[in-house]
């Protein structure tokens, strides 16, 4: 099935059940098992079932099932939230003692998570260029235990180069994970090049408009046998002491270990756990999830190429412009060569770029992307502020950079927007 089928249907019949042309919101916290016998067998993981909606729900089974579906992997687990999801990708691989390696153009969350918050667990982080990863091979030891990196930067729209951070990660037995929340899996799937783990920030496009707070992870077909008989990952293949020692390799087949894992103890014990509520949103967000990024995608070219005119804009950074040196990349790898609709700009200093962000009308100033109104961002005051300006500059983000989050409102009004506000 193509990716406008698979986001409509894929994980619900609606000719099992009541009928329901909608997916049901099982709004329940646990589920009656009906005999001793099977709430032993469910939690023993020798009958599937629901146990507890901190680990699943019905409604959370078929979002889960759909955003796999759509970005080509075996399983996913949701979250609370994107930083959650992203804590979690990186906690199920590695542990105090342990290193990770990170992209130095990420968003400003992901950074203070896992360059600092993450330390306070003992794991220490190391920053690569993923748009060259010229320097990632030196980075890599025996206690790497992950590569952490995001499709398309927040807020640079820098395209990582995934295909030479896939064949150094896969030359060292380390596991990939690629944060997909800009380019969506409507664009551009990192699984199919190799990525072993895929992270969204849910809340952004594949909610839609800004009314729910969501993480996704999906694990790559390829995963399991990463992990199975790797020294790197040994509690995939020693027992696990906190689940009866359990030998998450030993399931290979009946399951996809690494979110078996991530749900089983990360979930189970932390329960950053999505709501029923907001999953069933998000899977309304999934239906319309194409046709909402190509719109994006669109304006937003229309937007950058009037930027890139502009006599007061310094730089545009936007991959979909013909003059970009990734653009030809785009028009190989993304669908229909569309670009996403974020991009970021460059004027001369802060305060223009304040004035810029107070002189707007259609835009809002929000620290938010994906939405279907068009928002405005300061990256350096805002998302990227408690990174020091020096490791700000080396990442791209000037004073003067200004982030957009293109909606789905007429690029002509964007475009008059922007004008009278460059004035």
């Amino acid at each position: 099935m193509q990716k406008e089928t698979l986001a409509t249907h894929y994980g619900y019949d609606t000719k099992v059940g009541t009928g329901a042309m909608s997916v049901p919101i099982y709004q329940s916290t646990a589920y009656d098992f009906g005999t001793a016998e099977t709430a032993a067998n469910r939690f023993a993981l020798k009958e599937l079932g629901p146990i507890y909606s901190r680990l699943t729900n019905p409604t959370l089974d078929i979002f889960e099932a759909r955003i796999a579906a759509l970005e080509g992997g075996k399983a996913a687990i949701s979250t609370s939230s994107g930083q959650a999801a992203i804590f979690f990708a990186i906690a199920n691989l590695a542990e105090a003692g342990d290193n990770i390696i990170v992209a130095k153009k990420i968003y400003g969350g992901a950074t203070t998570l896992l360059t600092h918050t993450i330390k306070r667990f003992g794991i220490k982080a190391k920053i690569f260029d993923s748009d060259s990863a010229d320097d990632l091979e030196g980075l890599i030891d025996d206690k790497t235990k992950a590569i952490f990196f995001e499709t398309l930067s927040n807020p640079q729209i820098a395209i990582a180069n995934v295909e030479k951070i896939v064949e150094i990660a896969n030359k060292y037995g380390v596991v990939t994970v690629a944060d997909n929340t800009v380019a969506t899996p409507i664009l551009f799937n990192p699984i199919k090049k190799g990525v072993d783990v895929v992270v969204h920030s849910a809340s952004k496009y594949i909610s839609g408009q800004g009314i729910s707070v969501a993480g996704a992870i999906v694990a790559g077909e390829q995963l399991n046998q990463k992990l199975v008989g790797n020294k790197r990952y040994d509690h995939f293949n020693l027992a696990d002491e906190s689940y009866h020692g359990l030998v998450y390799a030993d399931l290979v087949g009946a399951f996809d270990i690494y979110t078996l894992r991530i749900r089983l103890s990360l979930l189970r014990d932390i329960g950053a756990t999505l709501s029923a509520f907001n999953a069933w949103q998000l899977i309304q967000g999934l239906e319309t999830l194409s046709i909402r990024v190509k719109e994006h995608s669109k304006n937003a070219l229309k937007v950058a190429e009037f930027l890139e005119s502009h006599p007061k804009v310094k730089s545009v950074n936007y991959p979909g412009l013909k003059s970009s040196n990734l653009n030809a990349y785009v028009k190989a790898n993304f669908t229909d060569g569309l670009a996403s609709g974020l991009l970021s700009f460059e004027v001369v200093d802060y305060e223009t770029a304040k004035k810029v962000l107070d002189s707007v009308k259609i835009f809002s100033v929000v620290v938010n992307i994906g939405d279907s109104k068009s928002i405005i961002t300061h990256p350096a005051s805002t998302t990227h502020q408690q990174i020091p300006v020096d490791e700000l500059a080396a990442t791209g983000i000037s004073p003067g950079l200004i982030r957009l989050s293109i909606g789905l409102e007429n690029a002509d009004d964007l475009i008059s927007d922007l004008q009278e506000a460059l004035k």
